[in-house]
C-alpha cells in the first residue's frame, strides 16, 4: 500500500475528500501483457496450483479477462477456465508463438524424409531462401497442407508439417523461383492442441478466447521493432494459420486473435513497423475469418526518466492504432505499467506524495509527480478520446503483478506478487474503458508468495464497491453523483467539518441508482452510478467533505482532497 495514501478496502467504507462543486479526477481500471513493456511471456506453463472452482457470484470483480498459459491437456484448460469464471472472468487470451528463423542445422533433428533432413530433401528440388520453425504446441497435420510442395513428415510419436511458401509473392508458386520453408508441429501425438483445447473449453463455458497470432522475431539492432525482412512469408504463414483455425477451430468460443508484439501507446513514427504488422495481420483475419475480432495491447510509458509519453501522445497513438483495424472490431487494451514501473496509479492530489515501495524499486525514491508525467487515468481518458468514431474500442490491461522486491516473491517470475489494495487503485484509473483484462492469471493470481493467492482476494471482494468518479453540484440542489463498480444496494455516509470546527454527518441510501450507467454511456457495462440528494445537508461550497459507501459484501475507504480542475489534453 502506498505510504502516502490512506486507502484500504474490505473493512472500512470507501471515502473521498472532495471540494464541494469540484469534479474529482476519474479513477478507473484495466491492463495485461508481455514483451517490450517488461513482461515477456515465460517459456512454459507453471505448475497448476488452483483449487476446485467455486460457483459464479454476481456482481463480480471488475476484471473480466485474463491472459493465461494454454496447456496440452483438455482437462487442465477446462479447469483453469472454470476457475477464472468463478471470479467473474468471461475472457481468456494467450500469447502467440514466433515464426523463428532457422538453418538446416537447427531444424528439428527428427524431421527426416527417408532418413534425411527434411529441409535438405525439399531443398534438393527447390531453391530455398530461408528456413523457419514454428512451435505452438499444435499438431497441424494434413489440414495445413495447401500447396503442392507441402509435406507431412510422420515420425514415431509425432508429426511435422513442412510448408513451402514463395519468398516474394503470394500463392503456391514463386515467380522468381525462391521459396521459404517452415517446419511446424512436432508435439507429441498424445497431446491436445492447446489453441483448439482452450477454444473448446471457452465454448462449453460460454466464454471468449483470443488466440495469439504468429509473430516475427525482434530486430537485432532495435529489439523494440519486429524483423520484417521476411514479411511476405509471415503474411502467407499468418493466413495459413488462420485457415487452419477456420478449418479445425471455428467454434463460438474462439472470439478472435491477439497481437503479442508490443509498442507504447504513441504515434511516434519509430514504431511504424509495429503498426504495419498489426494492419497486415488484421487484414488477414478479415479475409479468412471476418466475423472474428482482434486485440492489441500497447503500454503506457510515463516515467520522466525514460522519455515519457504524454496523454496527448496516447490520444494520437490510440487513434493511429485504431486505423489498423482493416474492417475488424479492434480492441486496444492499454497496459497500465503498474507491474513494471512504467505507469502510475495516483490521483492529482497525490502528486506530491512519495511513490510506493514497488514503484521506488524501479524509478527510485521521490514523489509521484516528480517520477511520472501524469497519472494513468489521464492516459486512459485521452485514449478514449482518440478512438472515438473509429472501429476500435478502448480496453484496459491491468498488470496483475508488482515490481519484484525481497518482500513479494511469486514463484520464479521476474515480477512479484501484488496486493488487492494496489489492484483496486489501478482499477480506479480505468473508468473510461469498455473492458478490463489482466496480465496474467498464472502465475500472478495463483502464486502463494508473501500473501495468499490474489485470486482468493478477488473471490472475497467480488461485490465490494469501488468508486471511479464523484461529481457534485451542492449549489443547485445539493446532489452528488458517484460512479463506480458494485454500487447497487449501497448505503452512504457523508461527513464534513465546518469552519467553526463542528462535525456534520448524514447517512442514507442514494436517491437514484443506475445499474446500466456504463452500458448506456458506451463504457464498461459493469460501471454503475448513484445520485445522492443532500438537500439542506449539503456542505458549504468551499468545504471539503467525505463520502463513504458500503454494502453487505464489504466496504472500502479512500480519502481524496480537493483538486484543481484537470487541464484539457492537448
Amino acid at each position: 500500500m502506498p505510504p502516502t495514501s490512506d486507502y484500504s478496502r474490505n473493512r472500512r467504507p470507501f471515502r473521498w475528500w472532495l471540494a464541494a462543486g469540484s469534479l474529482a479526477s476519474i479513477l478507473a481500471v484495466f491492463l495485461v501483457v508481455n514483451g517490450l513493456s517488461g513482461h515477456t511471456p515465460p517459456e512454459g506453463p507453471p505448475a497448476e496450483q488452483a483449487e476446485a472452482p467455486q460457483a459464479v457470484q454476481l456482481p463480480h470483480y471488475p476484471i473480466s479477462g485474463y491472459f493465461i498459459y494454454s496447456a496440452p491437456s483438455d482437462a487442465r484448460n477446462q479447469k483453469k477456465l472454470e476457475e477464472i469464471k468463478s471470479v467473474g472472468g468471461d475472457t481468456v487470451i494467450t500469447f502467440g508463438s514466433v515464426l523463428s528463423p532457422a538453418t538446416l542445422a537447427t531444424l528439428p533433428t527428427d524431421c527426416k524424409i527417408n532418413g534425411e533432413n527434411c529441409g535438405e530433401v525439399i531443398g534438393s528440388k527447390l531453391k530455398i531462401g530461408r528456413y523457419f520453425t514454428f512451435s505452438d504446441g499444435g499438431q497441424w497435420g494434413k489440414p495445413a497442407l495447401q500447396c503442392p510442395n507441402d509435406r507431412l513428415v510422420e515420425v514415431p510419436g509425432r508429426t511435422y508439417t513442412v510448408m513451402v511458401f514463395p519468398s516474394n509473392n503470394g500463392g503456391c508458386t514463386a515467380k522468381d523461383g525462391v521459396y521459404d520453408l517452415v517446419v511446424a508441429g512436432g508435439s507429441p501425438s498424445t497431446a491436445a492442441d492447446p489453441t483448439i483445447s482452450v477454444a473448446s473449453a471457452a465454448t462449453k463455458l460460454n466464454m471468449k478466447f483470443y488466440a495469439g497470432l504468429p509473430a516475427p522475431t525482434k530486430r537485432t539492432d532495435f529489439e523494440y521493432l519486429p524483423d520484417l525482412s521476411y514479411q511476405n512469408t509471415l503474411q502467407l504463414f499468418t493466413e495459413r494459420f488462420l485457415r487452419y483455425q477456420a478449418d479445425l477451430n471455428d467454434v463460438a468460443g474462439l472470439a478472435g486473435f491477439y497481437h503479442h508484439f508490443e509498442m507504447p501507446v504513441t504515434d511516434n513514427t519509430f514504431f511504424d513497423p509495429v503498426v504495419s504488422l498489426y494492419a497486415m495481420q488484421n487484414k488477414a483475419i478479415h479475409r479468412v475469418l471476418p466475423d472474428r475480432s482482434a486485440i492489441v495491447s500497447p503500454y503506457i510509458e510515463s516515467r520522466r526518466s525514460s522519455a515519457a509519453i504524454t496523454p496527448a501522445d496516447a490520444r494520437r497513438g490510440a487513434r493511429k492504432l485504431a486505423g489498423t483495424a482493416s474492417g475488424l472490431q479492434l480492441s486496444i487494451a492499454i497496459q497500465d505499467g503498474m507491474g513494471t514501473g512504467k505507469g502510475a496509479a495516483y490521483r492529482a492530489t497525490e502528486a506530491g506524495g512519495k511513490v510506493d515501495s514497488f514503484a521506488a524499486s524501479i524509478v527510485g525514491r521521490g514523489t509521484w509527480g516528480s517520477k511520472y508525467a501524469a497519472p494513468n487515468s489521464e492516459y486512459f481518458d485521452a485514449a478514449a478520446e482518440g478512438v472515438k468514431g473509429t472501429q476500435a474500442e478502448l480496453w484496459a490491461n491491468l498488470e496483475g503483478m508488482a515490481p519484484a522486491t525481497e518482500a513479494n516473491p511469486c514463484e520464479q517470475s521476474l515480477r512479484g506478487q501484488t496486493t488487492i489494495d494496489r489492484v483496486d487503485r489501478q482499477l480506479q484509473q480505468m473508468g473510461s474503458t469498455r473492458k478490463i483484462i489482466s496480465f496474467m492469471w498464472d502465475p500472478y493470481f495463483t502464486c502463494s508468495g508473501t500473501n495468499q493467492p490474489l485470486r482468493e482476494d478477488l473471490q472475497k471482494g467480488l461485490a465490494t464497491p469501488l468508486i471511479t468518479d464523484i461529481s457534485s453540484d451542492v449549489v443547485n440542489g445539493g446532489a452528488v453523483k458517484v460512479t463506480g463498480f458494485n454500487l447497487e444496494g449501497i448505503s452512504y455516509a457523508l461527513e464534513f467539518i465546518d469552519k467553526k470546527g463542528d462535525k456534520h454527518r448524514t447517512t442514507g441510501q442514494p436517491a437514484v441508482v443506475k445499474a446500466s450507467f456504463g452500458r448506456e454511456q458506451g463504457l464498461n457495462p459493469q460501471l454503475q452510478s448513484v445520485t445522492i440528494d443532500l438537500g439542506k445537508a449539503a456542505p458549504p461550497t468551499d468545504t471539503a467533505y467525505q463520502i463513504s459507501v458500503s454494502n453487505e459484501r464489504g466496504s472500502s475507504t479512500e480519502t481524496v482532497h480537493p483538486t484543481p480542475a484537470k487541464a484539457a489534453v492537448g
